[in-house]
């Protein structure tokens, strides 16, 4: 059996007789060593996220796929991501080991069901060739992510996979395999703490670079970002008039964008009225 980091005892014991202080700063020591893992896996990162950049450019879609404390950060970026970036949700999606719909029922058994992942991916999603599948799991042994994966090579549908431990099974069912050893876990164990900090970043590293990559963002902005509350309206406005210095009404910017959607739109609208003479250079 492959050595699996992620079980292995804690570097620290005795914790409950450390104080507040001491706790607080062993964990901070530990989590320091999470992008240092991350350094040393970025070439297989590119290579993943050049893979499903050409799924998507293509016109196929991209499905992460996991249990536990990873399923549920891939299902928290697929919620996040259509409305920072205005995407449309069916590109970006996630499969839950007990149905996205239960997040909050935390149906950590659901982890073990051999068949659920790909039945979902194949009567709810019609995943095709076109598509890419990522596997997320920590120990990189979680049956509901294996079963799956292995079902998506046997159907032709390129996968990936990111998990935490060195040799994995789901590694030998991934085209894009990544395995971060951020080593043993504070609480020997707990994978929820560096694992799923690790897993995380990822997340938050491949959707961010590819919505750059697909030309979601100009500059350093979130330029297709959907009108979600004021906070993000106000921040539109102020983008707006930041990258059009001609623009100085802030009440008529506010309404443009409340008209057109997004800040792109409303520059696009504006240039096809007259009001800018065209669109910023990027």
């Amino acid at each position: 059996m492959a050595l699996r980091i992620t079980e292995q005892p804690s570097l620290y014991d005795h914790l409950e007789k450390k104080s507040v202080a001491e706790l607080l700063r062993d964990m901070n020591t530990e989590d320091k060593k999470v992008p240092l893992a991350i350094e040393k896996i970025l070439p297989d990162l590119e290579k993943l996220v050049t893979a499903i950049e050409e799924k998507l450019r293509a016109g196929g879609r991209m499905f992460y796929l996991g249990a536990g404390t990873g399923g549920k950060l891939a299902v928290l970026d697929t919620l996040e991501v259509p409305n920072t970036y205005g995407v449309d949700p069916e590109i970006w999606q996630a499969v839950l080991a007990g149905g996205v719909e239960n997040l909050v029922l935390d149906l950590e058994e659901a982890e073990d069901d051999v068949n659920e992942g790909w039945i979902t991916l194949r009567d709810k999603h019609h995943v095709t060739p076109k598509d890419i599948v990522v596997g997320i799991s920590a120990s990189g042994t979680t049956p509901y992510v294996l079963s799956a994966l292995k079902a998506c090579k046997e159907n032709g549908i390129t996968t990936g996979s990111f998990c935490n431990n060195p040799d994995s099974p789901i590694s030998a069912y991934s085209d894009y395999p990544i395995e971060i050893l951020t080593g043993p876990e504070f609480i020997t164990g707990s994978t929820r703490m560096k694992s799923g900090t690790s897993q995380k970043l990822l997340c938050d590293m491949i959707s961010t670079t590819l919505m750059v990559r697909l030309g979601r963002v100009e500059g350093n902005m979130m330029v297709q970002a959907n009108l979600i509350n004021d906070k993000v309206l106000d921040r539109s406005v102020r983008m707006l008039m930041g990258r059009n210095p001609s623009l100085t009404d802030y009440k008529f910017c506010e309404e443009a964008i409340k008209k057109c959607g997004n800040v792109k739109k409303t520059e696009q609208y504006l240039v096809e009225q007259g009001v800018l003479a065209a669109l910023p250079e990027v």
